[in-house]
């Protein structure tokens, strides 16, 4: 049912739904495997769709860390509205991940350890991804990790604009295969 509902949404709204199929288990585990779980106390979903990572994410923080979710396509709204609306300290947003700094406003949340994204950078306007990832810095602690993931490296050069410091990994088990993007706030790496 959720592959129904995925694929029908890649064909009535490529431009928000960047593959054909969900994401596969083995993309999120490595998009989740670098957040420290213990440490986060707030954690974000850009793009979540039918809820692969958000899975993975709820499954692993602690009771008392928030997680937003934040959804711009109503059909996966509604979905992870059904699944997660019981789950304490889920925050679900219909919304785009460009007003993310008002959202977390609204929520009292000052800011975020972890930003974890689903969004199709490649097929998303210029404009739209520059704001997203403006906001994006805003809202991350100084030691922050935004993970994101792409089927080509074409976008890494773009990302490097906004990350000094972007560590890569790839998984060949999803379909198609995908580059994970670790990317830090600032430079981690010793000059």
């Amino acid at each position: 049912m959720k592959n129904l509902l995925f694929i029908f949404q890649y064909i009535f709204n490529p431009r928000s739904v960047g593959a054909i199929l969900p994401s596969s288990k083995y993309l999120s585990k490595k998009m989740i495997n670098d957040i420290n779980f213990e440490k986060a106390k707030y954690i974000v979903e850009y793009g979540p769709g039918t809820g692969i990572f958000t899975e993975n994410i709820i499954k692993n923080k602690k009771t008392t860390t928030k997680v937003v979710l934040i959804e711009n396509n109503k059909n996966f709204y509604t979905l992870l509205q059904e699944k997660y609306k019981n789950v304490d300290n889920t925050i679900i947003v219909y919304d785009s991940a460009e007003n993310v700094e008002s959202i977390l406003m609204d929520n009292q949340i000052p800011y975020v350890d972890y930003i974890v994204s689903g969004l199709p950078f490649t097929s998303l306007p210029i404009n739209v991804s520059n704001k997203i990832l403006q906001n994006t810095l805003k809202v991350l602690k100084e030691d922050g990790l935004f993970v994101t993931f792409q089927y080509t490296k074409l976008k890494i050069p773009f990302f490097k604009k906004y990350f000094p410091d972007i560590s890569i990994k790839k998984e060949y088990r999803n379909l198609p295969p995908a580059y994970i993007l670790n990317c830090y706030k600032f430079c981690l790496k010793k000059e």
